[in-house]
């Protein structure tokens, strides 16, 4: 009987486990993962496990009778430590060995470690798993000074999350402004601006060049590149990920910043696949360019990939990135990837409750920025996934709905 080998339980890899027996295929399926958990949501984490607006078990992608009841067997709270290709097995951290006919990577990232001293402080966390979370929330209290180390989308959302909490909060970014690698400027001036009306205390350009410990060796303050000591109860560094392709690299796969994948989300060995955070991948509706995303639903549409190639059913058709969060009572939602764009139109009220932000290069539209605006967000979606020519006035426009402007 052929066995599919899954190694790591998270969104992608709970995920295709999930797809293989939808998809038809009858033969042994193994779920090795690092947390002692079965596969669960991680976007919660920032949003509403951290306000305590949600339990745990709400988290969960599916119960725990659906991996008994489909057969898949659950190998939690084991880590993978090499990948044997000539053999075609996997080597545990005890030694074990299981052997696979497919084998499936989905580890993830990790996050960036700041290399400065006190980053190693109790009280200085990140946020990425369950575990994590679990130990920011019990830290979390009113008037507990909280500093955000990275102005991204995980950083600013922890920030919310802990303004609803009752924390001082003050968010440190090196760059000149918030969201520099993953926003325009525009997205980016309004949530500054979002922010310190909540009270955040928003510091750019700015960056932590160590963590002071208190008496009791727990942090008690940051200091900043310019002299400034900052207090600070708690720290949470939130500067980005780092693909976990050291199993792929050890074992001799293409890697580039992540392990390399086809439209398959095959690696440059036939009988290994690689899905979600862990990859970089072509899109085929941004002409092919190779990238890496971090998104939920890229780990779901490699899954498919994955899923469908193993089984022999048609591929999947290619999906327009996207990515969305949620902070206070703004939800942002975008669509497709803005390299390449030679100018942007703005839609509504960039300073109002709701607006839209197109990338276009010439009449294609590229990307699309919503903030509590779901119509822009799903037509621009449907737009850059038909590569539909566009009337850059029409986008501007909010008395044009966006079907009329899709069907341009």
């Amino acid at each position: 009987m052929s066995r599919i080998v899954i190694v790591g339980a998270g969104h992608a890899g709970g995920s295709a486990a999930a797809l293989l027996r939808q998809y038809g295929f009858d033969g042994e399926v193994v779920l090795i993962g690092e947390e002692p958990v079965a596969p669960y949501q991680r976007p919660p984490l920032s949003k509403a496990l951290l306000k305590g607006e949600g339990e745990e078990e709400d988290l969960l992608l599916r119960p725990a009778d659906f991996y008994v009841e489909q057969n898949i067997q659950m190998r939690l709270g084991q880590t993978v430590t090499a990948i044997d290709r000539a053999g075609k097995q996997v080597v545990l951290s005890d030694g074990e060995t299981v052997a696979y006919d497919t084998l499936i990577l989905a580890t993830g990232s990790t996050a960036r470690k700041l290399d400065v001293p006190g980053a190693d402080l109790t009280g200085v966390l990140e946020l990425r798993t369950l575990v994590d979370a679990r130990r920011l929330r019990a830290a979390i209290k009113p008037g507990v000074r909280l500093a955000v180390v990275g102005g991204g989308y995980v950083g600013l959302e922890v920030a919310a999350s802990a303004r609803a909490l009752g924390a001082e909060v003050v968010v440190i970014e090196r760059e000149a402004r918030l969201l520099a690698r993953v926003a325009s400027e525009v997205l980016a001036d309004f949530m500054h601006d979002a922010h310190s009306r909540q009270g955040v205390t928003l510091l750019t350009g700015r960056t932590v060049v160590a963590f002071q410990p208190g008496e009791d060796g727990s942090v008690a303050g940051v200091t900043l590149d310019d002299g400034q000591s900052l207090p600070a109860d708690l720290a949470i560094v939130g500067v980005g990920g780092v693909a976990c392709e050291g199993l792929g690299a050890a074992a001799g796969l293409t890697c580039d910043g992540g392990v390399v994948v086809d439209e398959t989300a095959r690696t440059s060995d036939p009988h290994i696949y690689a899905l979600g955070d862990m990859t970089r991948r072509p899109v085929p509706v941004h002409d092919g360019r190779i990238v890496r995303l971090e998104s939920v639903p890229n780990a779901l549409e490699q899954a498919k990939q994955a899923a469908a190639a193993i089984t022999g059913r048609k591929p999947p058709p290619p999906e327009v990135p996207w990515f969305w969060s949620d902070q206070y009572d703004l939800k942002l939602q975008m669509a497709g990837l803005s390299d390449g764009a030679d100018r942007k139109v703005v839609r509504g009220d960039p300073t109002g409750p709701g607006f839209a932000v197109f990338h276009l290069a010439g009449d294609r539209l590229l990307c699309v920025e919503a903030v509590n605006a779901p119509a822009e967000f799903m037509g621009g979606r449907l737009v850059i996934a038909k590569a539909t020519p566009v009337d850059a006035e029409k986008l501007a426009d909010p008395s044009v709905s966006m079907k009329a402007v899709a069907k341009a």
